[in-house]
Formats: structure tokens, sequence, C-alpha cells
């Protein structure tokens, strides 16, 4: 069996185990019902949910293998797949087990120990994925003590989940492997690998940031697909709206992101997506403000008039109908000015020379402008102007 051969069978094993791990897990949940869930445990909509983020990384984990088999992105978006799947499968079998039907199924204290730990490996989208990005290397030799500090935290973090004693706080039961013996040294410096991850993320941010600021070329846009997917996952985490569908949203960013960043990142341009993604999350900003302002300064001042009816409503929607393209017109060229100046000045330069010609007559002062505009928008290496000759 070739490498190559041997690597996509792992990889789809794993992306294997993964769906069948969510199909276990939602089929556990619907079996016990909400009554039976522990008080903190995630419902069945929060298991579909968060399996189908877990399949998205695997999938994209699977088509980065099979296309970069010794690019480890591939093996981490995998990994952090499974690590989801298993973590839900373990929940819903331990509940299942332990509190739906107690010892109808057998395992059920092992499964309430695995869900305590095998959440762990997702924590290396937030190290490993950043700092090895795109290419799987760091950016420099002086980055590697970061991914040996991302890699002593992440297991220290697995054994604190592991092993210390106390109470699983879902099912109020003690940890069934927790070592009550454990020195007081020893536990505090496993409580300190969290710290250790969290120095470790913001190394892997730093270590990106440095990247996009030497990246040219092919990097710089994939680059540029990690960050959009990371903006998205932000935003869809803090904003007030059911946590639950914002969280979806920003893992599928981020997985989805790291694939096509990686495989087909020359049939999308990314700027045009940054661009589109400013100008209407602006837009949509601006007209939802200017429709709820309108509707209560028109209910106030036409109270007398409007009591009772909908003139103020009708009215504040036709207003920012009529207020959507001049808006659009000018947030695109704030967004222009300020992110992409250089599509900013052609674009004015092009208008500016149109205007000119027009009223130009003279064909050597035209040949000559022309060259000079084409040289100040589109940078080439050398610019001729080809004039067939009357008669022909």
């Amino acid at each position: 069996m070739s490498p190559r051969v041997a690597t996509t069978r792992l990889a789809w094993g794993l992306c294997t185990i993964t769906i069948l791990g969510l199909i276990a897990a939602v089929t556990l949940g619907l079996l016990g019902g909400a009554e039976v869930r522990p008080g903190e445990a995630k419902s069945i909509l929060d298991v579909v949910v968060s399996g189908a983020a877990a399949v998205a990384f695997a999938i994209a984990g699977v088509l980065v293998t099979g296309r970069q088999r010794r690019n480890p992105i591939g093996w981490i978006l995998c990994v952090v797949g499974l690590g989801l799947a298993l973590n839900l499968f373990s929940v819903e079998y331990a509940t299942y087990a332990l509190l739906t039907e107690p010892g109808s199924l057998p395992g059920g204290e092992a499964m309430l120990w695995m869900g305590e730990w095998i959440w762990v490996p997702t924590l290396l989208v937030g190290t490993f994925l950043l700092l090895l990005f795109p290419d799987g290397r760091p950016p420099s030799r002086r980055w590697r003590p970061v991914a040996w500090l991302a890699g002593v935290g992440i297991i220290g973090v697995g054994f604190h989940q592991a092993f210390s004693p106390g109470k699983v706080e879902e099912f109020r039961r003690d940890n069934p492997l927790g070592l009550e013996g454990i020195g007081g040294d020893v536990a505090s410096a496993l409580g300190a690998s969290f710290f250790l991850v969290i120095v470790a993320v913001l190394a892997s941010v730093a270590s990106l940031v440095v990247r996009m600021r030497r990246a040219r070329g092919d990097e710089r846009q994939q680059l540029k697909w990690l960050a959009s997917g990371a903006v998205v996952f932000f935003i869809g985490f803090n904003l007030p709206v059911p946590s639950l569908l914002g969280t979806f949203v920003g893992q599928v960013a981020v997985a989805g992101a790291v694939g096509v960043a990686i495989l087909k990142y020359r049939l999308y341009d990314i700027d045009v997506v940054i661009n589109r993604t400013l100008v209407y999350g602006a837009l949509t900003a601006t007209l939802a403000g200017a429709y709820l302002g309108s509707v209560l300064v028109l209910q106030l001042a036409l109270s007398a008039i409007t009591e009772g009816s909908s003139l103020a409503i009708a009215g504040s929607t036709l207003a920012v109908a009529a207020l959507f393209r001049p808006a659009r017109a000018r947030i695109q060229g704030g967004v222009d000015h300020r992110f992409y100046r250089s599509k900013y000045d052609a674009a004015r330069t092009l208008e500016s020379f149109g205007a000119r010609l027009r009223d130009e007559i003279e064909l050597d002062s035209l040949n000559a402008e022309l060259c000079a505009v084409v040289r100040q928008t589109m940078q080439p290496a050398h610019v001729s102007l080809w004039l067939r000759e009357a008669g022909r």
C-alpha cells in the first residue's frame, strides 16, 4: 500500500468515526429525552449543531490531507473534528447509561470520565493551527518554543481534566479516575497548564500577524482567508444572538476558510469577499439605524396624526428604500478609500482621464496621457501604444 493511499484511508477513517460518533450521540440524546438531561448538559439541538461543526472540520481535514498529506494542518482539522464528536458521544452515552436507564449500557462511568478530557484536542485550533498555517511550519525557528509551550500546555490540560479529583458538575458524580492522593504541587502545575495554553494562543496569534506582514502572493491570500474565518468566528461568538447559532457559524467559517485557503484560494478573490462584507455589513447597520431612528422621530413629531396608524412605519420604509443606493455608493467609496486605496486611486485616475478624453484632440498628447494612466493604475513592466495607420 502506497503512503498516499494509507494517508487517505486514515483520514477518511477518522472522518467516518466522527460522523458515526455524531449519529450515535444524536440517537442517544433522542432516546433519553430532555427531562433526564443533567443540569448544564447540552440540549439535543446543541448536540446536532456542534456535531455538524465537527463534521465540517473532519471533511475539511480529509480534503486537505488528500491534497497535501505532509501538511499537519489537515491532520489538525481531522483530530479537532474527532475530538468534538467523541466528546458529544461520551456525554450522551454517560447520560443514557447513568441517568436515563441506569445500568442499561456498560461503561457509563468510563464514558463519563472520557467526556471530561476528550475535548482537549480542540485546543489545537487556537495554537498549532495558527502557528503552522498555511505550509505546516512556524514562521521561523524562533517560533519553535511556542510549539513546545502549546504542546506542554495541552498535555497538561488533558491530564488535569482526566485525573483531577472532584465532582463532574453536570452529573454530580466524582471523577471515576480522579487521583485523590495527587500532591498539591502537581495539582498546581497541572492547573497552570491552562495559563500556558492561553500564552501559547496569544503567541500563535502574534506569529500569524508576523507571517501576514512578511507574506506575499499566494501565501498572503491564504492568510487573508484564515483571518476572515477568524473574524466571523469572533463576531458569531460575541454577537447578541443565540450563542449556539453564533458559535456554529464561527466554527464552520474557520473550518471552511482553512480548507478554501489551502485548496481553492485561487478560485475566489478574497479581497472581493472582504470588500462586500465590509460594505454590506456597514450598509445594513446604517439602514437599520436610519429606519429605527426615523420611525421614532416620525412617531414623536406626528403623534397627533399617526396615532393608531402605521403611517410612520410606511414613511420610514420608503425613506430607507430611497436611501439604499446613495448610502451604498458612499459606503463603498469610504471602504475603498480606507482599505483599498490603490483601487480607489486607480478609479479616480480613470475617471479623471475619461473626463479629459472628451476634450482632447491632439493624438500625441492623448498617447502620452493614456500611457501615463496605464502605468499609474496597472503598473506594468512596459507600456506601448500601437495605432493603425489611416486607410488600413
